[in-house]
């Protein structure tokens, strides 16, 4: 999609359930955003508009039923958005898609003996979330990369319902990060190990120039074991594994051989002096509740599971925010819907480096102060979301709405 234009889409429901298509990471109105307001009905067509006035970003789309978005995203109800502006050449970036520019989606699934997608969810899973026990790369068991002897662009997306990727080469080689989720940075980032949680979207450039083939390993799900016992019997990746070999071909063309220096992007660098002060606290139950409450009531922010008839709050359009998110069993992945925003902190500290870019989606583990404006329009009848990002807790009620007017 090309940035500055506006793009006329068509979305077909041929399924015999409701659907929706939540563009995720692009700045626009409410009433194209397609949350859970928004069902397209079996058999039935929805063609919104999408003005797109932002920067380059890799961004993705996926259903965002309530109650039914874990299952559909699981079953493979989303898909890639690349927004473009026409000056990764200009920036020295690599470009020749499918070459040295690669878009991986990383996802976990379960099978079953016959090949089937295993969606059977023990109690841990609803709790902690999905987790499977082999790894896809765009859709595919087993795959590896072809790369040229230079530098190549990976495109990442956590596309899992729950697993978060703590990345890194087997090497040890550095993994330069040019862009987070909404965007290019102002210069590269160095580094040794890049953690994604579900939702999170990263651009790295990685040098092949050696001629060396390497692996892209991840660490085991750090939420794993956080909940103790309660983890019992579920199957998942343990320890470090292998993502996606590299194999160098020094027939490609290898047309970047340096790294840039100056992405044309830019870091948040916002002032929260005047911002409203918002507290939201991702609440799982304690105790029995946990194991007996009703699905509907399992999660919730502030003490509120999610409701489509209760609006949660209303923003001003064009104010300024700022949101203090807390969690204290497990981490979660946050999203907000229509903006992007500066991390200003985690646990009062800096941000980490790979949270120094805009973002719309980030891993909270403790506590986390953003700084949000809010641009877009969101009337009461398609209001934004802001929820975990694990998509199990999205279901069973870590979701609230607002207003933009």
């Amino acid at each position: 999609m090309k940035t500055g234009q506006t793009t006329q889409t068509e979305v077909r429901n041929s399924l015999d359930e409701p659907i929706s298509v939540h563009w995720h990471g692009l700045l626009i109105p409410g009433e194209v955003d397609g949350g859970p307001h928004q069902p397209i009905a079996p058999g039935a067509t929805w063609q919104p508009e999408l003005p797109l006035s932002q920067r380059s970003a890799t961004a993705w789309y996926h259903s965002h039923v309530h109650g039914a978005t874990a299952r559909q995203v699981q079953m493979g109800l989303a898909g890639v958005l690349q927004i473009d502006d026409g000056q990764d050449d200009a920036r020295g970036l690599p470009s020749d898609y499918g070459v040295d520019d690669l878009t991986l989606v990383l996802q976990d699934r379960r099978f079953t003996r016959r090949g089937q997608i295993d969606l059977s969810l023990s109690m841990p899973d609803r709790m902690m979330g999905y987790l499977g026990d082999t790894i896809l790369v765009n859709g595919q068991v087993g795959a590896a990369a072809v790369v040229p002897k230079g530098m190549v662009r990976l495109r990442l997306l956590n596309g899992s319902n729950a697993r978060i990727y703590t990345l890194a080469l087997s090497d040890k080689r550095p993994l330069q990060l040019v862009a987070t989720d909404s965007g290019f940075l102002d210069q590269p980032i160095s580094l040794k190990t890049l953690r994604l949680s579900p939702g999170e979207r990263a651009e790295v450039l990685v040098d092949f120039s050696n001629g060396r083939d390497v692996t892209l390993t991840s660490d085991h799900n750090p939420n794993t074991g956080m909940m103790g016992g309660m983890m019992g019997g579920r199957r998942q990746q343990t320890g470090r594994f292998s993502v996606l070999p590299f194999a160098v071909d020094p027939t490609l063309r290898a047309r970047i051989k340096r790294l840039p220096s100056d992405l044309g992007g830019s870091r948040p660098n916002g002032d929260a002096t005047s911002a409203t002060w918002r507290r939201l606290s991702l609440d799982m139950p304690m105790g029995m509740g946990m194991m007996f409450g009703r699905d509907d009531r399992r999660f919730s922010i502030n003490g509120d599971a999610y409701d489509m008839g209760k609006i949660n709050f209303h923003v001003a359009r064009g104010a300024v925010e700022r949101w203090t998110v807390s969690a204290d069993m497990m981490m979660h992945p946050f999203h907000v819907h229509g903006v992007k925003f500066q991390v200003l902190s985690e646990n009062g500290r800096a941000p980490q480096r790979h949270n120094t870019g805009w973002k719309d989606t980030v891993l909270i583990d403790g506590s986390v102060d953003l700084l949000i404006r809010f641009d877009q329009p969101a009337p009461p009848n398609a209001p934004f979301m802001y929820h975990c990002h694990i998509l199990e807790h999205e279901d069973g009620g870590m979701m609230g709405q607002f207003t933009v007017g």
